[in-house]
């Protein structure tokens, strides 16, 4: 209730605690996966110093740059399906609308 007594009306997209809550999930889950993914190809198995090597520090720069560049170009390619799939839902949606006012 708002301050004249009448109801909030509630927004019209999708919940934003969720929204945040999820992409919070989504890039922990990017940064576990690329941490674990650069770590196992690049690290080291000996462990002799507390430092990453010259060696395993570009190793580990490069695997984090084409991570995260796959995964943009993974992003772009899902936007893209996502906007196909919206734009065909509502190209269905005024079909129908078309067949049912007559």
């Amino acid at each position: 209730m708002n301050f004249f007594g009448k109801e909030d009306p509630k927004p019209a997209g999708p919940d934003p605690l969720f929204a945040a809550t999820t992409e919070m999930e989504m890039y922990t889950n990017l940064f576990n996966k690329m941490a674990s993914t650069c770590f196992e190809k690049c690290a080291s198995r000996k462990h002799k110093e507390n430092d990453l090597a010259l060696g395993e520090m570009s190793c580990t720069d490069r695997c984090v740059s084409k991570y995260l560049e796959a995964q943009e170009k993974v992003g772009v390619v899902l936007q893209k399906a996502n906007e196909a799939q919206m734009a065909q839902q509502q190209n269905l949606a005024e079909m129908q609308n078309a067949l049912g006012g007559r």
